[in-house]
C-alpha cells in the first residue's frame, strides 16, 4: 500500500511501470536531497512524465501528467561528489491530487490506482501475450536479430516491461500506463506495434526483453 504523500521525480522521457526496474543517475541538487530523504525513510519515489513545454520552467515546477508510478529504491550507490546511481522497482500506479511546494523537490498527495484482473481477464491476457510476442519477433527478425522472450516471466510483468522498454515515444508509454488494467495495456501495446510496423515497414526496431 502506498503512502498518502510521496516525493515525485518528473522526467521528460522516462515512464515507470509496476514490477519493472529502472536505473537512474541522480545529479541535480534537489533530487539528490530527494534520494537522501527517501533512503532515510520508506525508499519510495513517484515517477511522473513532464508535459511538452517543460523547458520554460524546468527549474521550477513545470506541468506534469497526473498519473505516475511509484517505485522503491532497491539499489543505491552514493558517489563521492554527492550524486547517486539508483535502481527503482515499480510498485503501483497513482494519481496526483495535490502538491506540497515547501521543499526543494516536489512532493505530492496521491491516490493509489491498483490494477486487478479477473480470471477471465487473465486468460485473455495469456492469449494476447502470444500476439505481442509474435509481432515483436517479426519486427526483430526483419532487422536480423534473434528475438527472445523469457517464458518464466509472468504475463503482467512481460507486458509492463515491453511497455517500458520497447521503442515507443514517452507520450505513448504514458498512454499505456494510464490504461485501467494490464489487459487494456496489452491491447494498447498491440495497437501501437501494429501501427508502427505497418507505418514504417521493416525499419521499426522492436526490442525484445532479455
Amino acid at each position: 500500500m502506498l503512502p498518502a504523500t510521496i516525493p515525485i521525480f518528473p522526467l521528460p522521457n522516462a515512464v515507470l511501470f509496476p514490477n519493472v526496474f529502472m536505473p537512474l543517475h541522480i545529479f541535480e541538487a534537489r533530487y539528490r536531497a530527494m534520494v537522501s530523504d527517501a533512503l532515510a525513510g520508506d525508499r519510495i519515489i513517484g515517477m511522473v512524465l513532464l508535459k511538452a513545454g517543460f523547458e520554460r520552467d524546468y527549474e521550477g515546477r513545470p506541468p506534469i501528467f497526473p498519473v505516475g508510478c511509484a517505485g522503491v529504491i532497491t539499489h543505491s550507490e552514493p558517489l563521492p561528489d554527492g550524486r547517486f546511481n539508483i535502481v527503482l522497482k515499480g510498485l503501483e500506479k497513482f494519481r496526483i491530487t495535490a502538491e506540497d511546494s515547501t521543499r526543494t523537490y516536489r512532493v505530492a498527495t496521491i491516490d493509489a490506482l491498483p490494477e486487478q484482473m479477473t480470471d477471465a481477464q487473465r486468460a485473455e491476457l495469456r492469449r494476447l501475450r502470444q500476439r505481442v510476442e509474435a509481432l515483436l519477433a517479426a519486427a526483430v527478425e526483419r532487422e536480423g536479430g534473434d528475438p527472445k522472450f523469457p517464458p518464466a516471466v509472468a504475463d503482467e510483468d512481460l507486458v509492463n516491461a515491453l511497455a517500458q522498454y520497447t521503442g515507443l515515444e514517452p507520450i505513448e508509454r504514458q498512454a499505456l500506463l494510464e490504461r485501467s488494467s494490464v489487459l487494456e495495456r496489452c491491447q494498447g501495446l498491440i495497437e501501437l506495434i501494429e501501427m508502427k510496423t505497418i507505418g514504417r515497414g521493416a525499419t521499426w526496431k522492436g526490442r525484445a526483453v532479455h
